[in-house]
């Protein structure tokens, strides 16, 4: 985890109230990510494009690029073995009548390994690192690692040119015995440093645009947990074994056909489940600790419409009323899909360790425990009850704009202050997305290299 993450994993917002999940390995976060592979919902790209005005997104090309990205990874939508917990989350929907969705995965129909969130032990889940990154090696590519990027070199442009500067490349440093400082020189500069990292590089190396670093979206998270001892269950397998996510639901507002809530299932391996745990007593935190292997989780994610600031090595985000209402619908309705798939016991994370037996629970009993679960607030708050809240999808810190007041980057992914410098990672994403963003941010990428190879092409001429 300490070699896969962006500061070990322990990468928090500035109140401590979120922890980041963010990739930095070869791959970044495709060879972190749960397999989920969730295309853009035409109400996201209806808006982007049409009410945005930002070009990337039109409608013929940009579905297009999905269906390429989506045939180079190999998603897949059969599930022929479904992990333990995803049974859970498909039963209990289906008996409270709720819509269940079978998770499009960029893995093969027999995947079954509960590891890909630290990479897939069996290669099986095809990330960045086995597919594209291949294909530009093939292409001559030279892919160098343990190296950061510090700083982008800027030289002004002529007298009267649109632009004032120009990236001529990018000095980094690198962890070598012999070589510490290298200098790379190129036609075209493209930074993917990923959300929260582009923001620093663009802003140290003298670029001013007042959009870069803000509209952090993150796709905020809490989870609900429910214990199914292994006697008399129809449930097969423990909490850790099968893949990740194979079964989602999603809960629409009324008038909306984007979901903004959707609950999901997680990676939760047993150093993770212990430090979640609310210490209630020695013997509580034993017999919790035993029944790590039957204990089935669900998630909340919510479309958020927070936005928060990466600036001076410091991420601050706060949730609007509307998300916190939103997490709080996600996280009963979590609760109750449990319940009804023949949970023993459900719970929160919630410091005071929040818990409903279920053993015999009348519908009213159910109610009034439900009424008592919200969206605390993070650890460190001072409040009586706090919680653990985390999320895996940052997006939007430089994001793309029909204007220079809109965007830190043209509908292409340009910059508007240096030519010759593009940023193609999710921080150009316009909003928050609502699903998970990895066929979003790869189409995009796809899109905005398909012009540029274009025009470079073309200038070559």
């Amino acid at each position: 985890m300490f070699e896969m993450f962006e500061a070990n994993g322990l990468l928090m917002t500035h109140d401590g109230r979120f922890r980041f999940m963010a990739g930095a390995i070869l791959g970044g976060g495709s060879v972190v990510n749960w397999a989920a592979s969730l295309k853009t919902p035409d109400a996201i790209i209806e808006e982007w494009s049409v009410d945005k005005g930002i070009a990337t997104f039109a409608r013929e090309g940009y579905t297009a690029a999905m269906e390429s990205v989506c045939k180079r990874i190999g998603v897949t939508e059969r599930v022929i073995r479904e992990g333990f917990q995803n049974q859970i989350l498909r039963k209990g929907c289906e008996k409270l009548g709720l819509d269940v969705t079978v998770v499009p995965r960029n893995s093969s129909d027999e995947h079954y390994c509960g590891s890909c969130s630290f990479g897939c032990k069996t290669g099986d889940k095809r990330g960045t690192n086995i597919t594209w990154l291949v294909d530009a090696v093939d292409n001559s590519a030279v892919i160098l690692t343990q190296c950061r990027a510090e700083k982008l070199i800027l030289a002004d442009t002529e007298t009267g040119r649109r632009k004032k500067k120009r990236c001529l490349g990018v000095t980094a440093s690198i962890s070598n015995t012999t070589i510490n400082k290298i200098e790379i020189n190129a036609k075209v500069t493209v930074v993917a440093c990923g959300s929260l990292m582009t923001p620093g590089l663009l802003s140290s190396s003298g670029l001013k645009n007042r959009n870069i670093g803000r509209g952090l979206h993150i796709h905020p998270i809490l989870m609900a947990w429910g214990y199914f001892p292994e006697k008399n269950s129809s449930f097969n397998g423990a909490a850790h074994e099968g893949e990740i996510m194979t079964s989602l639901h999603y809960v629409f507002e009324i008038d909306s056909t984007t979901p903004n809530i959707t609950l999901e299932t997680p990676a939760l391996g047993p150093g993770t489940f212990a430090a979640l745990v609310p210490w209630v007593s020695g013997k509580d935190m034993k017999e919790r600790l035993a029944k790590y292997a039957r204990t089935s989780h669900i998630f909340v994610t919510v479309r958020d419409e927070g936005v928060g600031e990466v600036k001076g090595g410091m991420v601050k985000y706060r949730l609007t009323k509307a998300d916190e209402e939103n997490l709080t619908t996600g996280l009963r309705r979590a609760l109750r899909i449990l319940v009804a798939a023949g949970a023993e016991e459900v719970g929160t994370y919630r410091s005071d360790g929040q818990r409903l037996k279920c053993d015999g629970v009348e519908e009213e009993d159910l109610e009034k425990f439900l009424e008592t679960v919200d969206a605390p607030p993070g650890v460190v708050s001072m409040s009586r009850w706090w919680t653990h809240s985390f999320t895996a999808h940052q997006m939007g810190c430089c994001r793309m704009g029909a204007t220079e007041e809109e965007g830190a980057v043209d509908g292409y992914g340009e910059s508007w202050e240096a030519e010759g410098l593009y940023v193609c990672d999710a921080s150009v994403l316009p909003t928050a997305l609502g699903v998970n963003p990895m066929i979003t941010t790869q189409s995009t990428a796809y899109c905005i290299s398909k012009r540029l190879a274009a025009l470079m092409k073309k200038k070559q001429d």
